[in-house]
């Protein structure tokens, strides 16, 4: 009796980590897989409608768009998903002190968590930026800081994107 072959697997599969299994996903897991990315309904539907896309570039290019495009709505709803950045295990106890003290100022004036992008910070200097960056920004008057916090969540969807389509 002869084994049936098992069919030949390739790279370009449509796992749900790939842009092909993500052009043709159903729009439900398409939205559930952006929705890690990025916690806002308008701009995961206005992704998912615009499939498929040709390369990654084309996905990041798009999603940039659609970032450029939140309103306040929508920047409370992707603030309501966001939490605080991590930070090295080895941090000082101290340090995590600070920076909670840091975030309820921020949180006190803004009313949101503060939210920053650390792709590309060495782990060793992550405490040193975030610490920087809220002390910075607690300066801002609100409007300053919506386009502020805008930025930085368009720069942490394209970033998860990345990191969810290149393996």
């Amino acid at each position: 009796m002869a084994i049936p072959a098992l069919p030949e697997q390739s790279r370009t599969s449509r796992s749900p980590n790939s842009l092909a299994g993500f052009n043709a996903a159903s729009p439900e897991d398409a939205r559930h897989t952006l929705l890690t990315c990025l916690h806002g309904h308008r701009w995961t539907r206005r992704l998912t409608d615009h499939r498929p896309y040709p390369d990654l570039d084309a996905l990041l290019a798009a999603s940039d768009e659609a970032s450029y495009d939140l309103t306040p709505g929508d920047l409370a709803e992707a603030l309501a998903g966001e939490s605080l950045p991590v930070l090295p295990d080895d941090t000082y106890e101290a340090a995590h002190m600070a920076l909670d003290a840091a975030h309820a100022a921020y949180e006190a004036r803004f009313g949101h968590v503060f939210v920053i992008c650390v792709d590309g910070v060495a782990p060793d200097e992550v405490l040193d930026h975030v610490l920087a960056g809220i002390r910075s920004r607690l300066t801002n008057d609100p409007e300053e800081e919506r386009v502020v916090v805008a930025e930085e969540l368009r720069r942490l969807a394209r970033g998860r994107l990345l990191r969810s389509f290149v393996f």
